[in-house]
C-alpha cells in the first residue's frame, strides 16, 4: 500500500503540522477516514486487539506503541493484516503490518509521531475476511513538525544500519521475539532545518520485509509516522536452527539487508 502521493500531501500540508497539542482527543475524524482507508469493509469493534501505549506520552516523536491480536495464527486462519491510524497526524496512516502464518502471532511493538494529542486506532483482517477495531487515547505533542538539528548529510550517511537480536527471554515452543533496531532519520517533510529554517525533504523508510530461512514472517508499509531509528520487536516461527533476514527500503529506493543466524 504505497502513498504515492505523500510528497504532494506533505508539502501541501505545509505548517499544519506544528498547530499545538491542545484539542480535546475526539473520534470526529474517524468516521470518515474509515470510509477512506477501508471502502465497503465493515470493522467490528473488539477487545481482540490489546493495545499497549503511554496515556501521556513523555514526547510526540517517540511513543512508545504496541498491538497483539488475540486471534489464531495458523496455515488456515491467520491474521493478514494490522493498520496503525493516528487519527489527528497531517498523514494519519503509521504503517500497515502484513502478517504471515509464519508470523506465529499477530503483534508488534515500535515508537510512533503523534503531533497532538490523537486517538491511535488499530485495525485488523483476518484471512477469511473478517475486519476488527480497537483504539487507545494517547496525549502527545510536537511529534511531525518543528525544527530539528543534525548534520543531514550525516544521517543520510548512516540511514540503513541495523542491528538484529534474538529476545531470548520470550520463547515459548516454536515461537521466537526478535528485536530489530534501524538507523534511519525518518524525516516527515513538516520539519524545518535548525540552522537553514528551510523543510527538510521527507526522507523515511517505507518497506521492511522480515523472512525466516526464506519463508515471509513480516511486511510493513510504513510512513512518517514511525519515529526517527524505527525499533521493532516481532515474532517468528523458528522450528529449526536458520537465517532471520529483514530488508528495507526507503522512499528514494536505498535498499539494505542485514542477517542473523538463528541457533535454538
Amino acid at each position: 500500500m504505497r502513498i504515492h502521493w505523500l510528497s504532494g500531501v506533505l508539502c501541501a500540508l505545509g505548517l499544519a503540522c506544528s498547530l499545538a497539542a491542545t484539542a480535546e482527543v475526539t473520534d470526529e475524524k474517524w468516521q470518515s477516514m474509515q470510509r477512506d482507508l477501508f471502502p465497503g469493509k465493515t470493522l467490528q469493534q473488539s477487545d481482540l486487539i490489546k493495545i499497549t501505549a503511554p496515556r501521556r506520552a513523555e514526547s510526540g516523536a517517540q511513543v512508545p506503541f504496541a498491538f497483539s491480536i488475540d486471534h489464531p495464527q495458523g496455515q488456515d486462519k491467520y491474521v493478514k493484516s494490522v493498520s496503525v491510524i493516528v487519527d489527528a497526524n497531517p498523514v494519519p496512516l503509521a504503517a500497515v503490518f502484513h502478517f504471515t502464518p509464519h508470523s506465529g502471532k499477530a503483534e508488534l511493538a515500535t515508537r510512533i509521531r503523534l503531533e497532538t494529542d490523537s486517538l491511535v486506532h488499530v485495525v485488523a483482517e483476518t484471512s477469511d475476511g473478517q475486519w476488527y477495531v480497537n483504539a487507545a487515547k494517547i496525549r502527545a505533542s510536537g511529534g511531525c513538525g518543528g525544527t530539528i538539528d543534525g548534520d543531514e548529510k550525516e544521517a543520510r550517511q548512516n540511514a540503513g544500519k541495523m542491528r538484529l537480536a534474538l529476545d531470548n527471554e520470550a520463547a515459548e515452543g516454536d515461537l521466537r521475539y526478535a528485536r530489530l533496531q534501524i538507523k534511519h532519520p525518518m524525516f516527515t517533510g513538516l520539519q524545518r532545518d535548525l540552522v537553514s529554517q528551510g523543510f527538510r525533504p521527507a526522507f523515511y523508510i517505507s518497506k521492511i520485509d522480515v523472512r525466516y530461512n526464506g519463508e515471509p514472517v513480516l511486511a510493513a508499509d510504513t510512513y512518517i509516522g514511525i519515529s526517527e531509528d524505527p525499533n521493532l520487536r516481532l515474532p517468528f516461527t523458528a522450528k529449526g536452527d536458520g537465517t532471520l533476514t529483514v530488508t528495507i527500503r526507503d522512499n528514494e529506493d536505498n535498499e539494505f539487508t542485514h542477517s542473523l543466524d538463528v541457533r535454538l
